[in-house]
């Protein structure tokens, strides 16, 4: 299909993709809500249960997901040379609740192949700008396979809540050099309004899950390795096996598990419940009675059946979780697996290290992905592309889970090492997980000790040898 030119035909375009594509996202965020179909159950075994016996769904798929998201926390944006964070980026994350969207942004992202993070211009404050993470189930965006660069994005949006007859629809397309609102009108897209931003790429980026380089051809929907893979791609089978013997089990429960009661030389016309009307064969069964109306010669025989054992399903549940937890590297205690004796606090950091470098491999893409959300940020604020945030990193939380003492007792090593620190005092308060704005308040705490205890001792200052930049600004000129 030839790229399109006109805006009316991007919509299209992207329209048509994006449903396609649709089915399977709806899938995979269904596996992962614990609201899947159950599979492999025959469909005689459903008719007959009914609404008697409800599916068992086991949720292993939010387990996965869950264990990695919750490693990735966004702390910040830093330049190569800059002492501090960037305040002023920090500002507009905060500004846009960032903290919260991204935590959604991460979900969507490894459960659906992708998110997406939009920019746009903030109308009442133009320092600013807007910016909104957005599901793959609302938003599709065309990579061009030649410069792997975003084309265009498409997000479209029902409001089933409003009060019309119809749910109201809108539209937003992501051009280069615009962003283009739309509503329907006759059945048809109608342009609302439009933003001429000239930034030449669309005020997007993706957060790709797991991307490869190649392509996927046999796909009839062109689905593409670039466009991501689901983190439950492994685990849907196996989540699926799970769910059926889990669902078994509690069929078994009903019909095997129990002792059943039987008598010789009594028929089913024999039993009757306390008002005395006649029991059907299926209330005699769910009472577990048997009845076998040919009869012995000293008349009717009690006899009784033990319950079937559970141990196969218990057994087979172990095996599926044991092979979930090694394709989705999570320690065994994350699905149940306990001993007698609790592991120690080395064999449970040993027991996360794929689960830590799983995070870790996460981080770099998408910490990419918020460079250039912050690039896009700078220009929507300057009118211009800054060059000094090409090396823009993005400062992440520890994704391991090392104790307070651990993680003190390192930091006070690389500052007091000798004969000078490995690191400075700002980089030891990172180490510790203080945020940006806890750093900046005990900066200006030990500014202010500094400068009261300088007016009590003047002279103590000058013969504890602090060098002239950090001698107080009272006693500067009696240092010099």
């Amino acid at each position: 299909m030839a790229v399109p030119t006109k805006d009316e035909d991007w919509v299209q375009y992207l329209s048509v993709r994006h449903d396609a594509e649709l089915p399977e996202l709806e899938a995979l965020n269904a596996y992962y809500e614990g609201t899947q179909p159950l599979a492999y159950m025959h469909p005689d075994v459903m008719r007959e249960v009914g609404e008697s016996i409800k599916p068992v769904i086991i949720g292993w798929p939010q387990l996965v997901v869950d264990s990695i998201e919750e490693r990735l926390d966004v702390e910040g944006f830093r330049l190569p040379g800059e002492e501090a964070e960037d305040t002023e980026l920090w500002r507009v994350w905060q500004a846009n609740d960032m903290d919260e969207q991204s935590q959604l942004a991460s979900v969507d992202s490894l459960v659906m192949k992708r998110s997406y993070i939009t920019v746009g211009t903030d109308a009442d404050d133009d320092a600013t700008p807007l910016l909104a993470a957005e599901s793959p189930l609302e938003m599709y965006a065309d990579v061009d396979p030649r410069t792997r660069k975003l084309r265009a994005a498409l997000r479209r949006v029902i409001d089933d809540g409003s009060y019309a007859r119809e749910p109201e629809r809108s539209a937003t397309l992501y051009l280069p050099d615009a962003t283009v609102w739309y509503g329907r009108k006759d059945g048809a897209w109608a342009e609302s309004g439009r933003d001429d931003h000239r930034l030449g790429m669309p005020p997007v980026v993706s957060l790709i899950n797991r991307g490869r380089l190649s392509s996927n051809r046999t796909q009839t929907n062109s689905a593409r390795s670039r466009y991501g893979r689901s983190e439950l791609s492994p685990i849907i089978p196996l989540s699926d096996a799970a769910n059926k013997i889990a669902t078994d089990m509690m069929l078994a429960l009903d019909f095997e598990a129990l002792p059943i009661h039987g008598f010789f030389g009594i028929s089913p016309e024999d039993l009757v419940d306390k008002q005395g009307n006649q029991l059907t064969p299926m209330q005699a069964l769910f009472r577990r009675f048997l009845t076998i109306p040919v009869g012995t010669e000293e008349g009717a025989k009690e006899f009784s059946f033990a319950g079937a054992a559970m141990g196969g399903f218990h057994d087979s549940l172990d095996r599926l979780a044991q092979m979930v937890a090694s394709l989705a590297g999570l320690p065994p205690h994350y699905l149940g697996f306990t001993t007698d004796n609790p592991a120690s606090a080395d064999a449970i950091r040993s027991a996360e290290s794929r689960l830590v470098k799983r995070a870790e491999r996460k981080q770099r893409p998408w910490g990419g992905a918020y460079e250039q959300m912050c690039r896009i940020v700078k220009r929507f604020q300057e009118k211009d592309w800054d060059p000094k945030y090409k090396q823009l990193e993005t400062r992440w939380r520890d994704p391991s889970t090392p104790t307070v003492a651990q993680k003190a007792d390192a930091a006070v090593k690389l500052y007091t090492t000798s004969p000078e620190p490995l690191v400075d005092l700002r980089q030891t308060r990172e180490t510790l997980g203080l945020t940006n704005a806890q750093i900046l308040r005990m900066e200006r705490a030990s500014e202010e000790a500094a400068k009261l205890a300088a007016e009590r001792d003047p002279l103590g200052v000058i013969a504890r040898g602090l060098p002239p930049g950090q001698q107080p600004e009272v006693f500067s000129a009696v240092g010099a």
